[in-house]
């Protein structure tokens, strides 16, 4: 089997580790020519992967088109912002006709409020949607690099393809659950991240841990009014993709989007903080999506629209605190 790994960054080096360690035949993509020269020398990403080794049969290559020629699985792993720019290129040349495209991306566009997959069908209609799958569920790259024990969900709308991505990523250390819901799958991966900002301006501000107890559930449900708006399954949001990507981003010291938060509630500017992190953090761009989402569909989700207003409108996060705290109250399950 030849897989193909698109973007080179923490996630997409973990990845193609772990498919060479499955004795997949493992090409690398990264798109910038110098770092692919430099990651095929030194076969290490010091600032987003430290002491991991790519494995000296990964192949590594900046050509788009040779990363996937007679390639079995795609893997896209790349920041969300720069997916549908990737993809325009893959429309120039030819996917294999049998190959199936598996998005481990966790976002959603700013300007269009699109997923992946809806990305994907818009830049290349050609494409058999049939063999889409997204694959989401706490899975830190530090921690799957390292073979921790991980259990992953992967969602595809043919239940064929879902299993051919289980049989093709499953391993000992790293599991894969299946599901039909990739409308569910990719908003928890997604709207979890905004999440986990929140929880980390709770960390910063020296909030305790029955406030950050409070956030998860309480963001969860956030997630799952909108989902329901989107025709996803409620079910979905409970599982790996959900409540299990939760979890692991809120909690997590490997978490790029809690760190965020972590410094906006010490009172470090927003700016500041992205410009020193050589990682992207999902949930900034994220917030806005899940905002204009929620005006969209009129659902109600108090937490994303308290983070966007620390975030970009410069509100104290104890007065954020202070004004969720003070809502109207309300049954705890409401649609």
């Amino acid at each position: 089997m030849k897989t193909a790994i698109l973007g080179a960054g923490s996630w997409g080096i973990a990845l193609a580790n772990h498919c060479d360690r499955l004795g997949h035949e493992t090409i690398l993509w990264e798109f910038d020519p110098q770092m692919a020269a430099k990651l095929a020398a030194e076969r290490e990403r010091v600032s987003a992967l430290p002491g991991i080794r790519i494995s000296s049969s990964v192949r590594i290559t900046s050509d788009l088109q040779e990363s996937i020629e007679r390639a079995n699985l795609i893997l896209l792993v790349i920041p969300s912002h720069f997916v549908r720019s990737v993809l325009v290129a893959l429309a120039k040349g030819r996917i294999p006709d049998d190959a199936i495209l598996v998005s481990c991306t966790k976002g959603i566009e700013n300007d269009t409020l699109m997923r992946i997959s809806e990305v994907v069908q818009d830049e290349i209609p050609t494409f058999d949607f049939n063999h889409f799958a997204a694959l989401s569920g706490p899975s830190h790259a530090e921690e799957v690099s390292r073979q921790i024990p991980t259990a992953v969900v992967v969602a595809a709308k043919s239940e064929p393809v879902a299993i051919s991505v289980q049989n093709a990523l499953n391993s000992p250390t790293f599991r894969l659950y299946r599901s039909p819901d990739v409308v569910g799958v990719e908003l928890g991966g997604s709207l979890k991240n905004v999440i986990a900002i929140a929880a980390g301006i709770c960390d910063g501000a020296g909030f305790g841990d029955n406030t950050k107890a409070a956030l998860q559930p309480r963001g969860l449900a956030e997630i799952a009014r909108l989902g329901r708006k989107l025709n996803a399954d409620p079910m979905t949001f409970g599982g790996l993709s959900g409540m299990g990507d939760l979890i692991v981003t809120c909690m997590s010291r490997h978490s790029r989007n809690r760190y965020v938060g972590e410094q906006i509630g010490k009172g470090r500017r927003l700016d500041d903080i992205l410009r020193e992190m050589t990682m992207v953090a999902e949930g900034v761009r994220t917030c806005k999506s899940a905002v204009a989402l929620a005006k969209k569909y009129n659902v109600e989700m108090p937490i994303c629209s308290a983070v966007y207003q620390v975030l970009f409108e410069g509100k104290a996060p104890r007065e954020a605190l202070s004004d969720l705290m003070n809502r109207d109250v309300k049954p705890e399950v409401w649609h």
